[in-house]
């Protein structure tokens, strides 16, 4: 009896040890049908979409460049002698008028200068109307009245110089405008050959945009040129100039090429040594496949966007980029036109996810923060 007992404790405790085993496997299959659940459920990221349409692409090329005085329009003052400076009467940045003076130089060797040249002509008059008055008498010969007369002229050039030197040694302005440099400084040595003072007319201004010597091989005159200020197209739009010139030397010290902009008219006066940024129009595309910049998403060292298709499901492709303009990228490879693309939240987007359209509000943090992760990419 007692055997028989124990057999049936011992075979309860079996069957109770099997049905704990079935109810863990059990509940591991669950869980494990819940997770295959849980990834069978298709991920949903907001959007924004547009059709790929072609249409012309203006491809521009970016320089740097500062606003300066344009040519004819720019007078550099120099001491006509070597002399002292003894007052200096305007400073850089200072607006002046024509004939205004501007620098004074020492009087001093000047008027004695004058006064010497002066007296020289006066004795050498003197002399002359002598020797032609004998010649005439027969007393002297003809030639030393002619050498008398000839000593005149060159007294009075001498005479005329000097007085022009006297009157130079106050530099006046020969035209109204501003002064961009002054170097004069109260007291200091001058030669002739140093500028002292330039004045530029503010009514009359290039850009001289600076571009590598391969750069200059593609600009022209006569290009467009969208002027922003800063470094960076991002400025401050200031208006659109036209190429005027490119230099034909490469400058030794930037190692760069002068592109000269002429600017009609601009949306607020520029200001001299002002730091511009221009975008050079250099090509047009025609029928060329273009998409906001926000819709190029980089990708090691090439780019991708994300192709909805017909069930609202993104897909990653590989794009080349064969140009940029402000906000436009241009595609030659990788996308064709009606193809619909995402433009706005392309930015951490992972592929077959399915896209939903943004709210007015998300739209506009989406295109925040692509533009903030730097969506445009480099001109290739």
């Amino acid at each position: 009896m007692r055997r028989s007992r124990a057999g049936f404790v011992n075979r309860a405790a079996a069957g109770a040890a099997w049905a704990g085993l079935l109810w863990l496997i059990a509940a591991s299959s669950a869980c494990h049908a819940a997770d295959s659940g849980d990834e069978a459920v298709q991920a949903v990221v907001p959007g924004q979409t547009e059709i790929v349409q072609p249409g012309a692409f203006t491809q521009t090329m970016g320089a740097i460049g500062q606003v300066v005085g344009r040519a004819g329009h720019v007078a550099t003052l120099m001491a006509p002698a070597a002399g002292r400076v003894e007052t200096v009467l305007v400073t850089t940045g200072q607006t002046v008028t024509a004939g205004q003076p501007v620098v004074e130089l020492d009087q001093t060797p000047f008027r004695a200068a004058t006064a010497a040249a002066d007296a020289a002509l006066a004795t050498a008059e003197r002399a002359a109307e002598r020797k032609v008055r004998l010649a005439n008498e027969g007393i002297a010969p003809r030639a030393d009245a002619e050498q008398a007369q000839a000593d005149v002229a060159r007294a009075r050039a001498d005479a005329a110089t000097a007085r022009r030197q006297e009157e130079l040694s106050v530099l006046k302005s020969p035209i109204a405008g501003v002064v961009t440099r002054m170097s004069a400084t109260l007291g200091a040595s001058v030669d002739p050959a140093q500028p002292l003072v330039e004045v530029s007319d503010p009514r009359a201004l290039d850009v001289l945009l600076s571009v590598t010597p391969t750069e200059a091989a593609r600009v022209q005159p006569g290009m467009k040129v969208s002027l922003s200020a800063g470094q960076s197209a991002s400025g401050e739009p200031l208006g659109v100039g036209t190429i005027a010139d490119v230099s034909g030397v490469v400058d030794t010290a930037t190692r760069s090429v002068a592109a000269r902009v002429q600017v009609p008219s601009s949306r607020r006066p520029l200001r001299i040594g002002e730091t511009v940024f221009g975008a050079i129009a250099v090509a047009t595309i025609p029928n060329a496949i273009v998409v906001p910049a926000n819709a190029i998403v980089p990708e090691g060292d090439g780019f991708k966007v994300f192709v909805v298709d017909g069930k609202g499901l993104a897909h990653a492709r590989d794009v080349t980029v064969g140009g940029r303009s402000t906000g436009a990228v241009w595609i030659t490879d990788g996308l064709k036109a009606g193809e619909r693309i995402v433009t706005e939240g392309a930015y951490g987007m992972q592929d077959s996810a399915k896209v939903a359209p943004l709210t007015p509000a998300a739209a506009e943090s989406a295109h925040a923060a692509d533009a903030g992760r730097g969506a445009k990419p480099p001109t290739p």
